[in-house]
């Protein structure tokens, strides 16, 4: 596959886009026709998904579909699939209409939803056995078809392993394949490459544009990472169950020419200060952090020559006008009001100053074992964390991150070496070092059942806080995190980026002095990503202590320092800008963390 690369830092190479004026005409798979769908609520009214969609798939293409939580991307897909019946319009499959000729249309589909239904006790190869029985592909074909899948997606050799014994890529692997083995003319790709690291999110690209350009299979694929719509043919872009436009990448990209400026902070100044001080100024359109720099979109009317104007001499940036990205040409293009994220960093998380001061060791590893049976899965790992300080957590899936974060958390026992949290021994008093902590899971873990102001009472009573303090805490997250028109919504039934304020809530309840964040934006729209980091740099200015685990590479510009691992081991240790200094080369000299992780993780360079 060749790929198109403009130079900018950051920029994911695309594959050739597709142009509107392209000679070579595509057979139309997917054609999605007014569509409308309205859910029914129990005690609401009724809440409308899509509004009048329209849009095409072709063979041989990828169509990317893109917007933020509640878009209607996943409703739209599941209509396509045959799952779900519209309110009006129609979904037509190859010509065949998803709610008349349901069965033909599904034959007709590969369909990998965000959740894929992979069976944890079956093997690689009884998983695909099974889902060959459910698609009726024959015996004589399916040796042929299971070998060339296994082959494709780099699994032939794990065909005995458990599913469940997996790490994330490869179960996303083994979910692409299951959803292939029926050879799929159209695939339906629900944001596939959440929650996996960035090696594998490429891996899974390569599959795709395999069979697309190989195959001449039609892809339909919403993502949650804009960089990956700049891979795409064709983009559609949702937003509040409406379409605001589509097109190639490279035209979004035209609509802020001239608009996006790169800001490099002057020594000794946080890229993160920066962004705080433009975040929240009417002429900012977006603000966000790429290779230790900020990166800048401006609104249509706005006087670049004030960016900076008001910023003291020892904070102002040198700028620099760079050619835009699609995600620069996505923040501009979706209502302000959406975009702009309702934050005030720097607003106190602690009713009380925490003691101690700016580079104290609050975490602190030494030497730090986990075995399980004979597998060393975390091996002698010896690192700092410091008050005050963004430290990053990273690897590829299987590395022994999670085993890593668990163990510094206290959800996980060590099986050597020594852990310290806020001055406390772990290993020896866990319960008082716990109790400075706080512990945000990746996967949405409060009650979904009750109510969000019932959560809050429930763990601040399970925090041991008294019904004054609790009382004023729970006054605190309401008017922090914008919850109190959900506070009698049931968790579960929360808009993505809701459901991520309540467990951050849930998490600072008892103002703890320590952070602990297990990839917190998995899966969460760009929206929510940039409110969440924007509340994130505010809590660790006024000195608490932030440990995150993230596979979005963009979001390790934020950590001070950040660990990288592999096979339970340190690859590397540093500051951004270290980190990328191991992968500058003579062909590369700006290179980004993720091109640096890559090359780490890849043994292209050794640390």
């Amino acid at each position: 596959m060749n790929c198109n690369n403009t130079g900018e830092p950051g920029q994911t190479p695309s594959p050739p886009a597709a142009s509107t004026e392209d000679p070579i005409r595509k057979e139309t798979l997917l054609a999605v026709i007014d569509l409308v769908k309205t859910f029914a609520g129990k005690n609401a009214p009724p809440a409308q998904a899509l509004r009048g969609v329209s849009l095409t798939a072709e063979g041989g293409r990828v169509t990317g579909l893109v917007g933020a939580d509640g878009a209607g991307k996943t409703t739209l897909m599941r209509i396509a699939a045959g799952l779900l019946v519209p309110t009006h319009g129609s979904v037509r499959v190859s010509g065949l209409d998803s709610t008349k000729s349901t069965i033909a249309v599904q034959r007709r589909i590969g369909y990998m939803p965000q959740k894929f239904g992979l069976y944890q006790d079956l093997t690689v190869a009884e998983n695909l056995d099974l889902y060959a029985d459910l698609q009726g592909v024959l015996q004589s074909q399916r040796k042929r078809q299971v070998e060339r899948l296994t082959r494709m997606t780099g699994l032939s050799e794990f065909n005995g392993r458990l599913a469940g014994a997996l790490s994330g890529g490869m179960k996303q692997k083994l979910g692409l394949a299951c959803s292939l083995i029926k050879s799929p003319r159209l695939l339906l790709l629900d944001e596939p490459t959440v929650g996996v690291d960035p090696v594998s999110r490429r891996e899974l690209w390569r599959i795709v544009y395999n069979l697309v350009e190989n195959e001449d299979v039609g892809v339909l694929l919403s993502t949650a990472y804009l960089d990956e719509a700049e891979r795409c043919h064709h983009v559609v872009v949702l937003h509040d169950g409406q379409k605001l436009d589509e097109g190639p990448p490279d035209a979004f990209k035209q609509q802020v020419s001239r608009r996006v400026f790169l800001l490099r902070p002057p020594a000794g100044v946080k890229p993160r200060q920066i962004q705080t001080d433009l975040a929240s100024r009417d002429m900012i359109v977006d603000a966000t952090i790429r290779s230790g720099r900020v990166r800048v979109v401006v609104a249509r009317d706005a006087d670049s020559d004030a960016l900076t104007a008001d910023l003291p001499p020892s904070r102002r940036p040198s700028i620099e006008r760079v050619a835009p990205t699609f995600e620069d040409a996505f923040m501009a293009l979706i209502p302000k009001s959406s975009a702009r994220p309702d934050v005030s960093p720097g607003k106190p998380v602690h009713g009380n100053v925490p003691t101690g001061k700016n580079g104290d060791p609050m975490v602190r590893s030494d030497a730090l074992l986990k075995r399980f049976g004979d597998f060393e899965a975390v091996k002698h790992l010896t690192f700092d964390v410091h008050r005050g300080e963004i430290f990053g957590l990273l690897g590829p899936n299987g590395a022994g991150k999670s085993t890593t974060f668990r163990m510094l958390c206290g959800l996980l026992k060590a099986t050597g070496g020594d852990i310290q949290v806020a001055g406390r021994d772990l290993r020896r008093s866990p319960a008082r070092a716990r109790a400075r902590l706080g512990y945000m899971a990746q996967q949405f873990s409060l009650y979904r059942q009750i109510s969000v102001l019932e959560n809050l009472k429930f763990y601040g009573r399970a925090y041991g806080l008294d019904k004054t303090c609790l009382g004023r805490r729970i006054e605190w997250a309401f008017t922090e995190f914008d919850l109190y028109r959900w506070k009698d919504h049931a968790a579960g039934s929360l808009p993505g980026g809701y459901k991520q304020r309540l467990a951050m809530a849930v998490a600072l309840l008892h103002e703890p002095e320590i952070l602990f964040l297990d990839e917190p934006t998995s899966g969460v729209d760009p929206l929510a990503r940039r409110e969440f980091w924007l509340r994130i740099n505010g809590f660790a200015q006024q000195g608490m202590t932030v440990v995150v685990t993230t596979h979005f590479m963009e979001e390790s510009e934020y950590c001070d320092r950040m660990l990288i691992m592999s096979r339970g081991e340190k690859l590397a240790l540093g500051t951004p800008e270290e980190i990328r200094t191991l992968a500058r080369t003579a062909d590369n000299p700006d290179p980004t963390v993720e091109e640096a992780f890559v090359a780490l993780a890849t043994g292209e360079v050794n640390q």
